[in-house]
């Protein structure tokens, strides 16, 4: 078995939050792939299925995010899993908005949800990082991610969603390029249209065949004064 955590903050007050997508990505492979219905457990809402050939567990902490390890800790334990069964879907600020990265182990770069399952797990399991954008300054971040996303982020958001119903089966399936391929696509659907075939020349129309002048020098310039 495999466990996907998404992190957010529970409630309709944060459900369109920047710092929910990873909530919002669960909710889509879900959708997309046919899981049970969310049920509380493990301190979360938590939805079983499968990618494939692999039996997944989804987990939306309800701890809010800053204690969002005391959940998958609660899980992990649960199952017997390692830290290797657990991949984290997180928003990253930097990434640019709409991008996507996988990456197994690291630090949590400041991440507050990412510090609370380091704290309970250790730092070795996978995170999908998804691509926010940052505001600019320090100071602007804790606003910035408990904003909601704006509507012009609608058409990014809905298309980087998508990828991932698309790829989870290969994530599953520890194909994380197949997977990130599957994002891109969806990101950027022209790159799987074929070329434009150039166009076809159009035929002139028939011309009379050219007839061969018999006449002497003198005739044609007679002829030019007529």
């Amino acid at each position: 078995m495999q466990l996907f955590v998404g992190l957010g903050n529970p409630g309709p007050k944060y459900a369109q939050n920047r710092h929910n997508i990873g909530f919002m990505a669960l909710e889509r492979i879900a959708s997309d792939h046919g899981f049970g219905p969310w049920k509380s457990k493990f301190q979360g809402q938590i939805s079983e299925g499968r990618l494939g050939t692999e039996k997944v567990l989804l987990l939306k902490p309800e701890t809010f995010m800053n204690l969002s390890g005391q959940s998958v800790g609660e899980a992990m334990r649960f199952y017997k899993l390692t830290p290797a069964d657990v991949t984290v879907f997180h928003d990253e600020l930097d990434l640019a908005p709409g991008k996507l990265r996988v990456k197994q182990g690291g630090g949590h770069a400041g991440h507050n949800g990412l510090r609370s399952i380091h704290q309970h797990i250790g730092p070795d399991y996978g995170r999908v990082r998804l691509g926010i954008g940052h505001p600019g300054r320090k100071e602007l971040v804790a606003q910035y991610v408990l904003h909601d996303f704006a509507k012009a982020d609608a058409d990014w958001l809905d298309d980087l969603l998508r990828g991932i119903g698309d790829g989870a089966p290969y994530l599953a399936a520890g194909a994380a390029d197949k997977f990130m391929n599957a994002v891109a696509l969806r990101r950027a659907p022209d790159a799987r249209a074929p070329s434009p075939k150039p166009a076809r020349p159009v035929d002139k129309p028939d011309e009379p065949p050219a007839t061969e002048d018999n006449r002497s020098p003198l005739q044609k310039l007679v002829d030019k004064f007529r």
